[in-house]
């Protein structure tokens, strides 16, 4: 299958994918020189430890505000869970605000209706995948917020106009964005103990995909789509 649709688009993932690339070993840099307690995990867990029940809710109430405003990708807000809390209790901190913003966005879509979410999501992804959730069905869904990279936000507030109970969406959407949260998390870990390279292998791996995932996010409805009218034919 072809990547990009363009020699332009080609170029322009690539771009994305270096610029994502550069800021995350400019960030490590920075923190190197100006916060180097964070790099040592006895201090780290000191700082935090500070904060008390605190530090825990106030990020997942981040969390749960980039799934209903979407400031940043959930990914980076999970490698930050994962530097900050360590592997399990970031995990558990990523899924549950993710949880959370997702049941406020398809309530919210629910309660207010198409014309509240028109004026939320911009109108190509509206356009895009509007009835996508009704079409593709449950397997489908999980499968497409699987891949990182494609809009599963703006999905939440689009799934809220279909039929679909919420208790039904809720697991696809754990299903489904389980593994990557996941994975991010335990990047975010690796940095926290050190493991600069394994870390940094993962996030490049994770950035990768969601370029892919976002240039090719039409090619990926589609044969989600297709795969679902197979399946039921």
């Amino acid at each position: 299958m072809q990547v990009f649709s363009s020699a332009d688009a080609r170029k322009r993932g690539i771009l994305v994918t270096v610029l994502l690339l550069a800021v995350f070993v400019l960030l490590y840099l920075s923190l190197r020189r100006y916060a180097p307690f964070i790099f040592h995990p006895d201090e780290l867990q000191t700082w935090i430890d500070q904060f008390g029940v605190l530090a825990p809710a106030a990020f997942m109430f981040v969390q749960i505000s980039q799934v209903v405003v979407a400031p940043v990708p959930g990914q980076v807000v999970a490698l930050v869970a994962g530097y900050l809390f360590g592997s399990v209790a970031g995990t558990v901190y990523s899924i549950t605000g993710v949880l959370i913003g997702s049941v406020i966005a398809f309530l919210l879509a629910d309660r207010y209706g198409r014309t509240f979410v028109e004026d939320i999501l911009h109108e190509d992804v509206v356009a895009r995948f509007d009835e996508f959730v009704d079409r593709v069905g449950f397997p489908g869904l999980v499968a497409f917020v699987l891949i990182p990279g494609l809009p599963d936000d703006a999905i939440c507030f689009l799934a809220g106009l279909t039929k679909w109970k919420l208790r039904t969406f809720m697991v696809a959407i754990t299903v489904g964005r389980l593994p990557a949260y996941v994975l991010t998390v335990y990047a975010g870990g690796e940095l926290a103990s050190g493991e600069f390279t394994e870390g940094a292998v993962i996030i490049g791996t994770v950035i990768v995909a969601s370029a892919v995932g976002y240039y090719k996010r039409e090619a990926i409805r589609d044969l989600v789509g297709s795969l679902r009218e197979r399946t039921s034919s």
